[in-house]
């Protein structure tokens, strides 16, 4: 494989656009031509993206077939009639000439896996890395938070937590962060890859005297909430409806319409004191379950996600994180009741208590004056969801629970 020019990872995320940077060159030309570059990986998803941010198609595919597209070079192409390449007799080779009967698999995997090598691998786990080993740990049962590391911060979930839960209240002159449409996953709101120099995240580890080159991805500074808030909804295939015909990291503020960054505009709403709520279409959070899609809606100001539809376990995370998910009723869309996004918002019924799966009232008022009300779903579907909601998240309740005895 490397003697072909093919490199080989090992066992990551890289599949979700923590593949590393492509040559210069390929992706400037990838970019300058708007071209549909494809990718084929082994893994469990294919969304927009899933490999680079700028490979669209992407194909899954088992392990060998992988090689083969790599050795093909290319995604346009028969394999069952068609070679791969030539061989060094100048005969064309074939898939077929490649593929492996199941005796062969087989016997690698006897003459390569053997029990020896988990037992010396994990035998001598705690003291079997000396650099690891070597880093100084401090004393006490707290960890030291040092504020000047740009991977580890103190996140503030716990910030300001009161021994007793808030009373509810109602949501009202919310602003539309993000309008997104159907099929919006996890991977386009969670902060995933490559780190550019000018998005949010980028500026702010440069103003903290961190290079380019030592910028790493999002996934390595995950435990840094001030670098994961500014790549929240900042995927660059992300369609932000209020800004149409625009992919990526741009929004607009409200209501004068100015265009700027996600984390930007949301913090210029909390500047302004302004709730946040985003709008979604049906499928929203499919993928995998990402607990950054949650917590960086949270940390962005959203109070609500209202869709037509949710994946199962995003809708739990924003619970657990005390975003209301909002859902229409049967029949009833952003486009149904021509919401266009740059409404202002109330959302009314909260503070008079809350049930498993509740109707609130949503009611909206246009940019001409004229206001629309109709009533939408809480999807807290269960009286513990309404106990998490009701804390401000899952962490503040057992917190609490916990002060309890």
């Amino acid at each position: 494989m490397c003697r072909q020019g093919i490199s080989g990872t090992p066992h990551a995320c890289a599949r979700i656009g923590n593949a590393g940077p492509l040559p210069e060159p390929i992706a400037k030309a990838v970019s300058s031509g708007n071209l549909v570059a494809a990718a084929v990986l082994s893994g469990n998803r294919n969304f927009e993206g899933r490999v680079h941010p700028l490979t669209r198609a992407n194909y899954l595919a088992s392990p060998p077939l992988v090689v083969a597209y790599a050795l093909a070079g290319t995604v346009d192409i028969d394999l069952e009639r068609e070679p791969l390449g030539v061989g060094r007799d100048g005969r064309p080779v074939f898939l077929r000439d490649l593929w492996p009967t199941q005796r062969e698999i087989a016997d690698t995997i006897a003459g390569a896996l053997k029990p020896e090598q988990f037992s010396e691998e994990y035998g001598n786990v705690f003291d079997g890395n000396p650099r690891w080993n070597a880093i100084p740990v401090g004393e006490g049962e707290r960890y030291p938070w040092d504020p000047k590391s740009t991977y580890i911060h103190e996140p503030p979930f716990f910030q300001g937590l009161s021994r007793e839960s808030a009373l509810l209240a109602d949501i009202r002159g919310a602003r539309v962060l993000v309008m997104l449409g159907d099929s919006v996953t996890t991977d386009h709101i969670s902060p995933a890859g490559d780190i550019a120099e000018d998005a949010p995240a980028g500026r702010w580890l440069k103003s903290r005297g961190i290079v380019k080159r030592d910028f790493n991805s999002y996934g390595s500074r995950r435990g840094n909430d001030l670098v994961m808030v500014r790549g929240t909804f900042a995927n660059i295939r992300l369609k932000n409806l209020l800004v149409p015909g625009s992919e990526g990291n741009v929004t607009v503020h409200l209501p004068d319409g100015e265009r700027m960054s996600v984390f930007d505009a949301a913090e210029r709403y909390r500047a302004e004191n302004v709730p946040l709520l985003v709008l979604a279409g049906k499928e929203y959070g499919s993928g995998s379950s990402r607990d950054w899609a949650a917590k960086g809606t949270l940390l962005l100001g959203a109070r609500a996600v209202l869709a037509e539809s949710y994946e199962r376990i995003h809708r739990s995370n924003l619970v657990g994180m005390g975003v209301l998910p909002l859902q229409y009723e049967n029949g009833q869309s952003a486009e149904s009741l021509s919401l266009s996004g740059r409404e202002g918002f109330d959302v009314t019924g909260l503070s008079g208590g809350l049930s498993p799966r509740m109707k609130v009232t949503v009611r909206a008022r246009r940019e001409d004056g004229a206001t629309l009300s109709f009533t939408a779903i809480a999807r807290l579907d269960t009286p513990v969801e309404v106990d998490y909601y009701r804390n401000g998240g899952i962490l503040p309740a057992v917190l609490r629970k916990l002060a309890q005895g």
